[in-house]
């Protein structure tokens, strides 16, 4: 049998730090040469990270992203590599460069550039029109770039065409709940349809507001999963292909001699590489190893909270975060990611009790504090409250209190919060989630104010998920149970819930899924079954506050569609739907 020994190495890069990424790859192409692989690739723009967004424009950074690719080229002894990197000629490409002792010896420009939600790669790159097959270690190797492999007759056919037995895919795919079942179902149909083996390595990490999850997976030419990375951690993944499988199942599959050339013609020219012939002598035998089930549900999106809280603080070198502490869901659920992602000793809560605060509210923050071992500084705000009032009375004299005077209870504590991190250094963590965020159930300048936003891609009811989830792991409750079963409430006048200004967020959520998730019309959401009236408020509310959106700062991407990156309204807008 002839076999290819493959490694899929899912780092974890930054970007715009090309001398860590460098160093990373490297020491992953050390570690898979010490295992026998006969080739080792790398995620999707691995050396300058993925997106660089408008560093693109700097040709300075396009030339020493090229510089450090011949550092890693100059790596690849007895090895061949599939790095990604940004290439440039007249233009800019998306490229996978692949590497053999000391050599570039050929690339692959991404052919299908994605320019929806998330991404926006027409903005910076060209598209590029061959489909390379290489020929390494005697196995015909076709190489493309992450969205290049979703199109069934795209690149992938055109390389199994001219004689490709594996495909290689490096990817750069943003995490949000579910992605990761259609991706692979994609990919294991993509393997059978062509018969060949389909190997994907996907980028994992945070970076802003995008979260990669990792799970780079090999499938067989009959579609079936043999290899699997962890999901939201670095790892390399190695396996043995059976090569000659592929030739077997081809004598009997007549759908290849079916197929019209012309389409794949339209797609890219193959083109043909020689690399280096099949090893001589035994290897290293293989370990068998498989990282169990991926996390699912509420565990999945929580190890995704986890992972972009932890990459973001650290990438953009902060230690320390804060956290205002009101005993409510959310702050909770903030509070206990935090501790998870950074340790409990670098998360400080901050209570900050006003008049209208309850006695169970304060207890819930201590609990919580305790329970993670977390510092907690308590500062009322009875006193700095008072002071803005008094210095307000002779304006809003004449005037019933209102939501004027609530709002200045949370500004205070969003002032009082900035000032203990600029003090003392660190980042704030705001505690707003996407229901809120939605429908502007926010102070701006006030609860708003911070560096990092957990939760505000994550639904209300979801943020109970997550909870439950995180009480669940076996070391006791964290979130005291009242926080879970006391109606949500801001407490900024007395006895205030959410549900006085809000529909129940049990039937806020999916109306705001329908509306701002999945586009769909005001008609087609009261068909849903919800009442008119509701509808059209939560609606109006939803419009009426983009603005306060556009100044909420980057939060974790959960949800097929976010705010901010993937929806993008205009502020000054007189569209209504109904």
């Amino acid at each position: 049998m002839r076999t290819f020994r493959i490694a899929l190495a899912q780092t974890n890069p930054t970007v715009g730090d090309l001398d860590g990424n460098t160093r990373r790859i490297i020491d992953y192409v050390d570690r898979a040469r010490d295992l026998g692989a006969d080739l080792v690739a790398f995620p999707e723009l691995a050396i300058p990270g993925y997106p660089p967004e408008d560093l693109l424009f700097k040709p300075q950074f396009i030339q020493e992203n090229i510089r450090k690719l011949r550092e890693v080229a100059s790596a690849s002894r007895d090895i061949a590599v599939v790095v990604g990197f940004a290439d440039a000629n007249s233009y800019v490409y998306n490229a996978a460069a692949v590497l053999y002792n000391s050599e570039v010896v050929g690339k692959h420009h991404k052919i299908y550039l994605p320019n929806y939600g998330v991404f926006d790669e027409e903005r910076y790159f060209q598209a590029g029109a061959e489909c390379p097959v290489f020929s390494i270690a005697g196995t015909p190797v076709g190489v493309n770039i992450c969205e290049d492999i979703w199109f069934a007759v795209g690149p992938t056919a055109v390389q199994r065409a001219a004689g490709a037995e594996v495909i290689v895919n490096v990817s750069a795919s943003p995490f949000h709940a579910g992605k990761r079942g259609t991706r692979e179902r994609m990919l294991s149909v993509r393997a059978a349809d062509n018969g060949l083996f389909v190997a994907y390595v996907n980028m994992v990490g945070g970076q802003d507001e995008l979260v990669f999850d990792g799970g780079s997976i090999i499938h067989d030419p009959l579609g079936e999963e043999i290899a699997r990375g962890r999901q939201f951690e670095e790892d390399l993944v190695v396996a043995d292909l059976e090569v000659e499988a592929v030739f077997r199942s081809r004598l009997r599959d007549t759908r290849p001699r079916s197929e019209r050339s012309g389409s794949l013609d339209d797609v890219g020219r193959a083109v043909h590489v020689h690399v280096s012939d099949a090893p001589a002598g035994p290897r290293p035998a293989l370990k068998a190893s498989y990282p169990g089930t991926a996390p699912e549900g509420a565990a999945e999106v929580y190890a995704a909270l986890v992972l972009g809280t932890r990459d973001y603080v650290r990438k953009t070198g902060f230690e320390q975060v804060y956290v205002a502490l009101s005993g409510g869901i959310d702050s909770s659920v903030v509070a206990t990611v935090a501790a998870d992602a950074l340790g409990p000793g670098n998360v400080t809560g901050v209570s900050m009790p006003s008049r209208y605060s309850s006695e169970g509210s304060v207890l819930d923050a201590r609990g919580l504090a305790e329970a993670l071992g977390l510092k907690l500084w308590e500062i009322p705000i009875e006193g700095p409250f008072s002071a803005y009032l008094d210095a307000l009375e002779p304006r809003f004299e004449g005037s019933e209190p209102g939501t004027a005077e609530e709002n200045l209870q949370s500004r205070i504590r969003g002032m009082l919060v900035m000032a203990l991190a600029n003090k003392f250094g660190g980042l704030v963590l705001t505690t707003g989630n996407k229901s809120e965020m939605a429908v502007g159930y926010a102070t701006i300048y006030g609860d708003m104010a911070g560096g990092y936003a957990v939760i505000k891609d994550v639904p209300k009811t979801l943020v109970y998920e997550l909870a439950e989830y995180r009480n669940s792991l076996g070391e006791g409750s964290v979130i005291p149970e009242s926080v879970l079963t006391k109606p949500p409430s801001a407490e900024l006048r007395p006895d205030q819930k959410d549900e006085d200004s809000l529909p129940p967020y049990e039937v806020l959520d999916p109306i705001l899924k329908a509306y701002v998730e999945d586009d769909l019309g005001f008609d087609e959401i009261v068909g849903m079954g919800f009442e008119r009236d509701v509808v059209e408020h939560v609606v109006t509310l939803v419009d009426r506050n983009e603005y306060k959106r556009r100044q909420a700062p980057p939060g974790i991407k959960i949800t097929p569609r976010s705010f901010g990156r993937d929806r993008r309204m205009p502020i000054t807008n007189r569209y209504r739907p109904f």
